[in-house]
């Protein structure tokens, strides 16, 4: 499965692209969508390519990311992992850094800025972009769209930064993923089909890296609802189901 994160996600896709990699539900909007590995992984080409080409960022710059669970943060983090870039993931440690992410709502609540660039995320049904574009920020989805579909790959080594804690501690790739596997067994996630309530589990590492970690495809849920979980375990054939209906 390799030893950072770009070759983990890589042979997760490469098993069979056509197969779903993330359903996402949302059951406040009532949204459902569904990614192939070879949808996710044009999303994370895309925000590879933006960030290296676009914004000349790579291997010793960090990212401010400041997005809740979603179909679109996976696209991101796995973009800014691909890219060799640090994650910093909500405070403290977002702030200052070389570039950020935030969702609208994030910057609303007064996300502290400070890098150039400054990209926005609507997290609107369908990938839909903002109708109103906050000032000083860019909408990430007209600007993902507008590069490539194929990443050539960056820098990036199992030393390689990977994430930034909150208490300042740097996680490498090999280490984050040694978590992430960590992680998995404690959640109980071996592989299928997993159906995770992301109000339980917020953190990337529960949600997005310990599924991945042990080639597992996502059924991620938000706003939940937790009455519709037995239907949707049934119906997405999920054999793990990980929230507060354990």
């Amino acid at each position: 499965m390799g030893n950072t994160v770009p070759s983990l996600f890589a042979a997760n896709v490469g098993r069979d692209p056509s197969l779903p990699l993330l359903t996402f539900y949302d059951d406040a909007t009532g949204e459902r969508i569904e990614l192939s590995g070879a949808t996710l992984a044009n999303w994370v080409a895309k925000t590879a390519n933006l960030l290296v080409d676009g914004c000349g960022l790579g291997p010793g710059d960090t990212a401010g990311v400041w997005l809740p669970p979603h179909w679109q943060t996976s696209a991101v983090l796995l973009g800014l992992w691909s890219a060799g870039v640090t994650v910093a993931y909500g405070e403290p440690t977002a702030a200052g850094t070389d570039i950020e992410f935030a969702s609208l709502r994030a910057i609303e609540a007064g996300v502290p800025t400070g890098p150039t660039d400054r990209f926005v995320l609507g997290l609107a049904p369908m990938g839909l972009p903002l109708r109103e574009v906050p000032a000083g920020w860019a909408d990430y989805v007209i600007s993902a769209r507008q590069h490539g579909d194929h990443f050539p790959g960056a820098a990036v080594a199992a030393d390689t930064g990977a994430l930034l804690e909150t208490d300042g501690s740097l996680d490498s790739h090999a280490a984050l993923l040694e978590r992430a596997r960590a992680r998995a067994a404690d959640l109980g996630i071996t592989g299928g089909r997993v159906l995770i309530d992301a109000d339980a589990y917020p953190y990337p590492l529960d949600w997005l890296l310990a599924p991945l970690s042990v080639g597992a495809s996502v059924v991620l849920s938000v706003n939940t609802d937790l009455s519709k979980l037995p239907a949707r375990a049934g119906s997405e054939q999920v054999g793990v189901t990980v929230g507060p209906t354990l």
